[in-house]
């Protein structure tokens, strides 16, 4: 058995213990592997916890994006449908990860690219969440602004600050105690925001008589074009686009729970919100609302405006406490070192500041906001390489102790494979991507008419690269070899 106890490798909290066993009681572990008594978490609260953050006006805008683009709604709604069917699965299987070594994700990185390899996408994930809590608060200030003078409360930007400031100061908190207050919060708020959504679905249909087959995309050649870049939005990207987090809540679940539930309640957590509020914007789109959020609240929900205020700003606390989470994990797997509370707290500070500028400039956070979309290409190959290392090489097993060597790891300090196979993933991916930042329009994309294949380019460049370099490694380790002249018999 290769996957080790997670009590013989690294000290536990104080906290775990059979006395303390609050629902969300304030979380202390760190990156070290969670300990069995602390792995309490269900199926149901993880499938919670990615409903509750794919609900959000984001994926309204994303589902619209389709028909902008030049497709029908009901092919909009078929090209979400099946490519969040990968990205999604391509999720599930991520978690799966956590769930059996109870480690987070930056960390099972370093199996794959090294103890300080794994610095890399540590520093760069950091970098981007803190980016993504600014964003995603913003996102929806004009939302709820809109929303509020339909309850009659009318202000400008002081009131926009306020509101910035309310949502910072409820998702920092949770985000600071951590992970059981997520899945509490997750647990007892999504259910009843899915209510709302319900209702809102309704009145949606109720008042909207939109156009199912009308497709502005004329020609074969623009069709395919505005397909591939709704795939890398919305539909095979959305999914992907979760990767880098998802390790860092399923090494919650119970050790005993099958990987098969851990599978499908992340999968689907992830898959049935965003499809559905995909194909709501979609639908609203094709009946002439647009694409804008705002104008779809006041249009068709301003008789529900309390409840869809709410939803509203649940929508980026939901997100954001991930954010904040995940964020100070990177932190501490790069090798800060701080109590993982701390290192929240800095982040949540950063991010305030990053959203008080954005308030401030409304150009520069859009532009902003289409240069983190863009950079978000590192993704699939990292998550290539990832996968290829876990489930092909290492046929799912690995010993954690190794994982937190800093020296005589056999994971080595720097994996030069990993490293090249990202660097050359990078480039096959940016040069079939096309950006809304003229930077991030590769050669290829631009060749055939704005097509998008980033994901797709990348990730398969990157994982058979990978594994082309990687499997002799992988056999000499299976046979059990540690003399590094057998190793080198071995056909190359």
């Amino acid at each position: 058995m290769t996957v080790t106890s997670e009590e013989d490798t690294m000290p536990t909290s104080s906290n775990t213990g059979p006395a303390n066993r609050s629902e969300a009681r304030f979380d202390a572990h760190g990156i070290e592997p969670i300990p069995p008594a602390a792995r309490d978490s269900t199926p149901w609260q993880q499938f919670w916890i990615w409903t509750g953050a794919n609900i959000a006006p984001i994926n309204w805008v994303l589902g619209a994006l389709g028909v902008t683009l030049g497709l029908s709604v009901i092919e909009t709604i078929v090209v979400v449908a099946a490519g969040n069917l990968a990205g999604c699965a391509v999720f599930g299987l991520f978690n799966l990860m956590g769930h059996r070594t109870g480690v987070n994700q930056m960390v099972l990185g370093r199996a794959a690219f090294g103890r300080r390899g794994a610095l890399v996408p540590g520093v760069v994930q950091g970098l981007l969440t803190m980016g993504w809590v600014g964003i995603n608060t913003w996102v929806v200030l004009d939302l709820v602004l809109a929303t509020l003078a339909q309850l009659g409360l009318h202000g400008g930007t002081g009131l926009k600050y306020l509101v910035a400031a309310m949502i910072m100061a409820v998702q920092l908190c949770l985000a600071l105690y951590g992970f059981y207050a997520i899945r509490t919060f997750e647990k007892y708020t999504v259910p009843a925001t899915v209510l709302v959504m319900a209702v809102m679905t309704v009145l949606a249909v109720a008042h909207a008589d939109t156009d199912w087959t009308t497709a502005a995309a004329a020609t074969a050649g623009s069709k395919v074009t505005a397909v591939t870049q709704l795939l890398t939005a919305i539909g095979i990207g959305w999914g992907i686009s979760w990767l880098p987090y998802s390790a860092d809540y399923s090494r919650f679940v119970r050790a005993g729970t099958s990987g098969r539930a851990v599978f499908w309640s992340t999968a689907l957590g992830m898959y049935v919100p965003t499809v559905w509020l995909a194909a709501l914007g979609a639908y609203l789109a094709g009946a002439g609302h647009g694409a804008d959020p705002s104008s779809l609240v006041t249009s068709v929900f301003g008789v529900m405006a309390i409840p869809v205020l709410l939803l509203i700003m649940h929508g980026p606390v939901a997100t954001n406490i991930l954010n904040l989470y995940s964020c100070s994990l990177a932190a501490l797997s790069v090798g800060i070192r701080a109590a993982r509370w701390k290192v929240t707290l800095v982040a949540g500070a950063v991010a305030a500041v990053v959203l008080a500028i954005f308030v401030q400039a409304d150009s520069f956070a859009r532009a902003f906001d289409h240069w983190m979309v863009s950079i978000l290409v590192w993704i699939s190959p990292w998550a290539s390489v990832v996968l290829v290392d876990f489930f092909v090489l290492r046929r799912g097993r690995i010993e954690v102790a190794t994982l937190y060597r800093d020296d005589a790891s056999p994971h080595g300090a720097v994996s030069w494979k990993a490293m090249v196979s990202l660097g050359v993933g990078l480039v096959a991916a940016w040069s079939w991507q096309y950006g809304m930042v003229p930077a991030t329009q590769g050669p290829i994309a631009r060749a055939l008419d704005g097509t998008d294949f980033s994901w797709l380019s990348g990730s398969v460049v990157a994982g058979v690269l990978y594994y082309l370099l990687g499997r002799r490694d992988a056999t000499w380790a299976e046979s059990g070899g540690t003399d590094p002249q057998e190793k080198e018999a071995l056909p190359r």
